[in-house]
């Protein structure tokens, strides 16, 4: 099948679902309205409350949502055949990400900007939060550790894109110095700042810039070499206020993904390629999970994604200038997201043949498809890139920077929103250092996931599937959340409950499945660190949900009593 026909049925899909089904989600689920203040203007510090322009916004939570996850997802999942793959995508991002990304949104600036979990205490029970933070901390753990592996690899494989990845730092906050300082419009000067940042391409290209001397004069391998490196970037980056980094960072990057959509697309319709990989794999390799559950736990964000509800109600939710900003700014990110999943899945059914690699070779395990998702997706991106007339080096270089930006954006935003969490739980459990001291604080957000990240022997097709089912649980749980609080608002919960339903069977699934294979099959790492915490995921999973029925019962038995006519008092009784 032509790619080209795929791409338009999606696009049209994707169309329909913001012009029809975010309405209805606006108006008739969540009600948004202009005239409730918003945490932005209430709590406004200059640093993390910052009322955002709702084009901007969507820059940051696009580029902070989107990351490298919609990339690698897809580019593993079509080992399974790309059919299911964009099945999920569609059906995914307009009912389960749309809904998800959009109510944590909303629920979060109706409880002062406050993270997921934390809303989980009002909205479920005290508990909820407890439960909800300790899983969030798990997600951001295994979110940190993965971003910081997938970048790294990269810089490896790619060393020409080291020069325009770092250029991007300086261009960013000269960009965030000129539009805040001097309150200048936002798009002309990120797009200036993206036109300097690929001429830096070709200056990749002619000098790259390898880190194994460095790693050799220090004596670690190179990919722990790069991880040192991010990690020290990303903990002082999570420090910096929105505005100097993050934000004008996030706009170049969205302009970057808007690009590289482009390139993706237009590529396939200039190029006309056709799929190599089969609709549905009727050799899927022996070392690969079942289909079901693992496509719904392998491709999250491009689907639905729990990251997204903690950059929807950790950093979004304190930039929202109005209510009615959080459809533009939550639902079309999503949309935006399955367009880059989409992409991913074109790249590794069709635009790898370009570049001369064979499919099946590529696919001939669970193992390879893992480890070779990016390289698949930035060789395929590179040769659609090639229709275009674009040196196909450069293309390769390009994609690579599109992945690496995006990838740092979210290992950016996973530190902070680390940070926010350990601070929750510390003053949970009233431990003061946790609560008043920053940079403990950031060292421990950075130094976990570091940790975890630094074992090079671990497989990443396997931490990839426990990121992927934490992340899926994690979006369950926030739409548990969402659910209980429509409830609580009088409307219907359908929108809601249905995915939320769908997630939990599929993760727990994954979970039950994951901890069996980590037991009898997993090395001496995997059963000390990763059996124990997949096992205190799904034990902590399970207790949530059933405070969320509780809180769901309560909520219904207090509506029959509210509804039930008082008896008639009888003459004479009093």
């Amino acid at each position: 099948m032509p790619a080209v026909a795929i791409a338009v049925v999606v696009f049209i899909a994707f169309t329909l679902g913001y012009q029809l089904y975010s309405r209805y989600l606006a108006s008739r689920v969540y009600g948004l309205d202009d005239a409730i203040v918003t945490p932005s203007h209430e709590f406004r510090d200059g640093v993390d409350f910052v009322p955002t322009n709702k084009h901007v916004l969507f820059g940051h939570h696009f580029t902070s949502v989107a990351g490298a996850a919609p990339i690698v997802g897809p580019a593993i999942a079509v080992v399974w055949g790309w059919l299911p793959a964009l099945l999920w995508i569609v059906l995914g991002s307009i009912f389960a990400s749309g809904a998800h990304d959009f109510g944590a949104i909303v629920v979060s600036i109706r409880h002062r900007a406050r993270n997921i979990g934390t809303v989980a205490q009002d909205v479920i029970s005290n508990r909820a939060r407890t439960l909800f933070l300790l899983i969030i901390f798990f997600l951001l753990t295994l979110v940190n550790a993965v971003f910081a592996i997938v970048i790294g690899n990269l810089f490896i494989a790619n060393p020409e894109a080291v020069i325009p990845v770092f250029a991007q730092i300086p261009i960013a906050i000269a960009i965030g110095q000129i539009i805040y300082r001097k309150r200048t419009p936002a798009l002309a000067p990120s797009l200036i700042g993206v036109v300097i940042l690929y001429l830096t391409i070709p200056l990749g290209a002619q000098f790259p810039l390898e880190i194994d001397p460095l790693a050799n004069a220090i004596g670690i391998a190179p990919l722990q070499t790069w991880i040192l490196i991010l990690f020290t970037y990303a903990g002082i980056a999570s420090r910096v206020p929105v505005w100097i980094l993050l934000q004008p960072r996030d706009y170049i990057n969205a302009h970057q993904l808007i690009i590289a959509l482009a390139v993706i697309f237009l590529g396939v319709l200039i190029g006309f390629n056709e799929m190599v990989a089969p609709a549905i794999n009727p050799d899927v390799p022996a070392d690969a999970p079942p289909v079901f559950p693992f496509l719904f736990v392998v491709i999250a964000c491009g689907a639905i994604s729990g990251f997204h509800s903690l950059v929807s109600s950790g950093t979004t939710a304190k930039q929202l200038d109005k209510e009615t900003d959080a459809r533009f700014v939550g639902y079309m990110g999503s949309m935006g997201e399955g367009s880059l999943a989409m992409g991913s899945v074109l790249a590794c059914g069709a635009g790898i043949a370009i570049v001369g690699m064979d499919w099946d070779e590529a696919y001939g395990s669970f193992e390879a498809a893992g480890g070779g998702a990016v390289g698949n997706f930035v060789n395929g991106v590179g040769g659609f890139a090639s229709n275009l007339g674009v040196p196909e080096q450069l293309g390769i270089v390009f994609a690579s920077l599109v992945v690496i930006a995006f990838a740092a954006t979210t290992l950016d935003t996973g530190v902070r929103l680390q940070r926010y969490i350990i601070q929750e739980i510390g003053a949970m459990a009233g431990i003061k250092p946790l609560t008043r001291n920053l940079g403990l604080v950031t060292v421990i957000a950075v130094v976990i996931p570091l940790a975890l990240a630094w074992n090079d022997e671990l497989a990443f097709g396997r931490i990839w599937t426990l990121f992927g089912t934490t992340n899926q649980l994690t979006a369950g749980l926030a739409l548990s959340v969402i659910a209980v609080y429509v409830v609580m608002r009088g409307r219907n919960p359908i929108a809601a409950v249905i995915p939320l339903v769908f997630l939990l069977i599929m993760t727990v699934s994954a979970l039950l499945i994951n901890s069996y294979d980590f037991f009898v099959e997993g090395d001496a790492f995997t059963q000390a660190v990763l059996l124990p915490m997949n096992l205190a995921i799904l034990v902590l999973a399970v207790w949530l949900v059933v405070e969320a029925i509780l809180a769901m019962q309560r909520l219904r038995g207090a509506k029959r009593d509210q509804d039930t006519p008082s008896e008639p008092q009888q003459p004479g009784v009093s």
